[in-house]
């Protein structure tokens, strides 16, 4: 037994019920079951807190409320209780993400009270692979050394400027960005093709579970788009992700980059769902 609360903060006592829900879509929730896999539950460690929707006293559906606002599993009764306590405690987070639905019903509870947001990426498709890619890898993409940081960093700033509409750089300086980008490369998580002292592609592996990772930052400088390297750097990223990292390979991309999904579908990703993000 839970208690009798309908939503409470978990710990690790309820590690093993929390990841059960998680991985039973191992990629819809893969970021979400990476951190709960790496550190568990005690929000010291996690980072963030989890909140648990309990039906009867048993676990039923999960919210991680920390940079980010995630809801998992959550059937409607759970939607509107983590909504309320969202609002009660005021908004921490950076964005909302999740599937397309429930992260929309969510939304409209939060709304008069959140909005308005800086944008809303309203679908989302999320894709997936555990076939080794039939196209052709780049043989020049490789995992980054802690040395090329300098090289890599400029590039993954650009990514995110472009992808999120600010610069990872403001508030804090980038502190909190570069030691996310150092840890990915420490960890063998990124990956590029860099020539001359030019990053040519670049992509890292962001979210890591037994079950699947998911990749995030695809970036290639806008002058060399067009020339078919993301479809050749992906096929490197997946077929090197799918040997030493996870047997399932996802990610989610905004609907309306039609480029991206059509790269991504000729490496042999399908997608499985569409995500919904409120960015603020």
């Amino acid at each position: 037994m839970l208690g009798s609360a309908p939503v409470r903060v978990l710990d690790d006592r309820h590690r093993r019920d929390a990841l059960a829900i998680l991985d039973a879509d191992p990629v819809a929730n893969v970021f979400v079951g990476s951190r709960v896999h790496a550190a568990g539950l005690d929000p010291r460690r996690l980072g963030a807190q989890m909140w648990g929707y309990l039906r009867d006293g048993r676990l039923e559906s999960l919210c991680y409320s920390g940079a980010n606002l995630i809801p998992v599993a959550a059937c409607p009764d759970a939607v509107r209780a983590f909504g309320e306590r969202a609002r009660a405690q005021g908004r921490r987070c950076s964005s909302i993400v999740g599937p397309v639905d429930t992260v929309g019903d969510l939304w409209r509870i939060l709304e008069p009270y959140w909005g308005p947001p800086r944008a809303v990426r309203a679908v989302q498709p999320v894709m997936a692979t555990s076939r080794v890619p039939e196209t052709e890898p780049d043989p020049a993409v490789r995992r980054v050394r802690m040395s090329e940081f300098d090289v890599v960093y400029p590039a993954c700033v650009s990514m995110f400027t472009e992808e999120v509409g600010v610069s990872p750089n403001a508030g804090d300086g980038g502190v909190l960005y570069r030691s996310r980008v150092a840890e990915l490369i420490r960890d063998g998580r990124a990956f590029a093709r860099i020539e001359d002292g030019r990053v040519l592609f670049k992509a890292e592996i962001g979210a890591v579970t037994p079950h699947a990772c998911q990749v995030q930052g695809v970036w290639v400088p806008p002058d060399l788009r067009g020339r078919g390297l993301s479809v050749s750097g992906m096929s490197a990223v997946v077929a090197e992700s799918l040997r030493s990292i996870a047997p399932t390979v996802s990610l989610y991309v905004n609907d309306y980059n039609a480029r991206a999904r059509a790269a991504y579908r000729r490496v042999g990703f399908r997608e499985t769902g569409s995500f919904m993000s409120v960015l603020f």
